[in-house]
């Protein structure tokens, strides 16, 4: 079955304006794809060749033209290209087709899911072309509702790793009963300051685990429990790649890192316990503790993406 989809906008712009621009895709400092979806990303500088997430580069005349074959095993045979044809002096008209065949099940989901959202990038990419060659379109494409809610399931979600001693971790605490850590995809263009990030988790949760932490201190006084206070999550400890925060009570002392790595931030837990006290508290919060930072951690990453400066 056959999958034929176009975008096109005229631009200030001549195809040598345009060609960097271009040659940006799927690569660090990538100026177009839109940062809210899930990455475009090639294993190489865009040339003939390069493969990745979008397919393979089948042919490629900077500024003029730039065509993608399918990915294979994915029922979708044929490319999907960018081409440039100047108009005037300083207009161009920039121009992707899909032109492809499908099986039959492919074809569905072509229709069901993958259109809404490629529609939407392709927009948000037009859009963000303009706003580079310096005439940014004075209404950004907007995503339709079934776009946004696609978007929504696909944004980064947090994993659980290994837990790894950091420098300004591995002094935190003299004896470590109990660690564990999650990371969570760092997209493109979303900060990486750890205090970005320490900020977004701790003073910014879920309203569930507000409310969940409300009815948490509300029980502790009848064991003689503290209650949470703002120093509970107090900065102890801070560089350039990392944020320590925790406190120190009767019960228990715990600290908590917010650190960056190349593509992630990591958020890592660990907790020294005092007492039959500390531990029977820990023992009944510990099966809420992954599901209470996950939450989290993936709310953070939407209120730290959404700083990101975007079109749409």
């Amino acid at each position: 079955m056959k999958i034929h989809n176009v975008h096109e906008r005229v631009v200030s712009g001549t195809p040598d304006d345009i060609a960097p621009l271009l040659a940006s895709l799927g690569q660090p400092g990538d100026v177009l794809y839109p940062p809210q979806w899930q990455p475009m990303r090639l294993d190489g500088p865009v040339a003939i060749g390069a493969t990745g997430t979008h397919g393979t580069i089948s042919a490629y005349e900077p500024g003029c033209l730039l065509e993608f074959t399918f990915p294979g095993g994915m029922g979708i045979t044929g490319t999907h290209t960018f081409t440039v044809r100047q108009l005037g002096p300083s207009e161009s008209l920039v121009r992707h087709e899909v032109d492809a065949d499908a099986t039959v099940v492919a074809w569905l989901g072509w229709q069901a899911v993958i259109r809404s959202s490629h529609d939407a990038v392709l927009e948000c990419v037009l859009d963000r072309l303009q706003a580079e060659l310096g005439a940014p379109p004075e209404r950004p494409a907007a995503p339709s509702v079934y776009a946004r809610v696609l978007r929504r399931i696909e944004r980064p979600r947090a994993r659980k790793v290994e837990p790894a001693r950091s420098a300004l971790l591995s002094g935190a605490l003299d004896r470590v009963d109990y660690a564990d850590a999650f990371a969570i995809e760092r997209r493109r263009n979303v900060s990486d300051d750890p205090q970005a990030w320490a900020d977004a988790v701790f003073n910014d949760p879920p309203a569930w685990v507000t409310g969940l932490m409300g009815l948490r201190d509300r029980l502790v006084q009848v064991a003689g429990i503290e209650r949470s206070t703002p120093e509970t999550f107090a900065v102890i400890a801070r560089d350039d790649n990392e944020v320590v925060l925790g406190s120190d009570a009767r019960h228990l002392n715990f600290r908590a890192s917010i650190r960056r790595d190349a593509e992630s931030t990591l958020l890592t837990t660990t907790v020294q316990l005092h007492n039959r006290r500390g531990r029977a508290y820990f023992a009944l919060i510990r099966p809420f503790h992954a599901l209470v930072v996950r939450a989290m951690l993936n709310r953070a990453a939407g209120r730290v993406g959404a700083e990101v400066v975007r079109l749409g």
